[in-house]
């Protein structure tokens, strides 16, 4: 089974895409499941995970609403509000519905470094414990050290860290180094958690007239670190339409990974996938 661990619809009409440059004619337009089946049909994707691109709930009740009505779908990351304890209420109702999967709080966006470290929001990460729900770890390379504390807080914690924690691939084409210290949290987040990673948004950390060999060190550095078993393939779609089509994205994560066993790419490719978000 060959499964996409992240991509995203969204209706800027909702009016809950914060984030969402007004003036990018790529992003700033309607993605549904229609947009997406043919493509996952040419290149024989079996199933995606659905994940959340704004911070309410009721966009995660309309995502379960497509995941529904959309076979392809296979479970949803949604979200909840970390800083309103009174939503493990909405969180054990959304529990309830059979392709929910669990949450991803948008750290990224969040000023606050120390914001997943805080007292007051604790209670969600027991929550999620307790209800033996997932957490997509959003954030970048300055969130590292964090993530691993934070995980040394809750080891049942079921996690992956989204997008390789987005490497400044672009600052090291510049000819700054932006790998030591990204792949030194990397390597210890590997080592000292259980968690896994997703193999995707690399493309868009990268600058303009970026090639293969741009991903290459840092995808090397997370399939060392992590391993194909805890490794697994998102096209992060259509974010990824900033900088090449699905299929493209697909074929170079396929040149990365070209030097794997054939069960080890099952593995990057579907099989680590279905077994974090346990999938049918």
């Amino acid at each position: 089974m060959r499964i996409d661990a992240h991509q995203h619809f969204w209706q800027p009409a909702r009016g809950d895409y914060d984030w969402m440059p007004r003036d990018n004619a790529v992003l700033n337009r309607p993605y549904f499941p229609a947009d997406l089946s043919a493509t996952l049909d040419r290149h024989d994707i079996n199933g995606t995970v659905l994940v959340q691109a704004a911070a309410t709930v009721a966009e995660t009740e309309y995502m379960l609403g497509l995941a529904d009505a959309s076979p392809f779908v296979r479970g949803v990351v949604g979200w909840i509000d970390f800083e309103k304890p009174r939503d493990i209420d909405q969180l054990e109702r959304l529990a309830q519905h059979p392709k929910f999967l669990g949450v991803r709080p948008m750290i990224q966006d969040i000023p606050d470094t120390d914001w997943m470290l805080r007292d007051d929001i604790a209670w969600a990460f027991d929550a999620l414990c307790d209800l033996d729900l997932t957490f997509d770890a959003l954030g970048f390379p300055q969130h590292l050290g964090n993530f691993l504390e934070l995980i040394g807080r809750y080891p049942n914690l079921r996690v992956v860290f989204d997008h390789c924690m987005k490497p400044r691939i672009r600052d090291q084409q510049a000819g700054n180094d932006a790998f030591s210290e990204w792949a030194a949290g990397i390597s210890r987040l590997a080592a000292e958690t259980d968690g896994f990673c997703k193999f995707s948004g690399l493309i868009t950390e990268a600058g303009e007239g970026w090639v293969t060999d741009d991903l290459r060190p840092f995808a090397d550095h997370v399939l060392a670190a992590f391993g194909p078993d805890r490794l697994m393939w998102g096209s992060d779609w259509p974010v990824c339409r900033l900088q090449a089509e699905y299929g493209d994205w697909l074929d170079v994560a396929q040149q990365l990974t070209s030097h794997l066993t054939t069960s080890e790419r099952a593995d990057v490719f579907g099989g680590t996938a279905a077994r974090f978000y346990r999938l049918d």
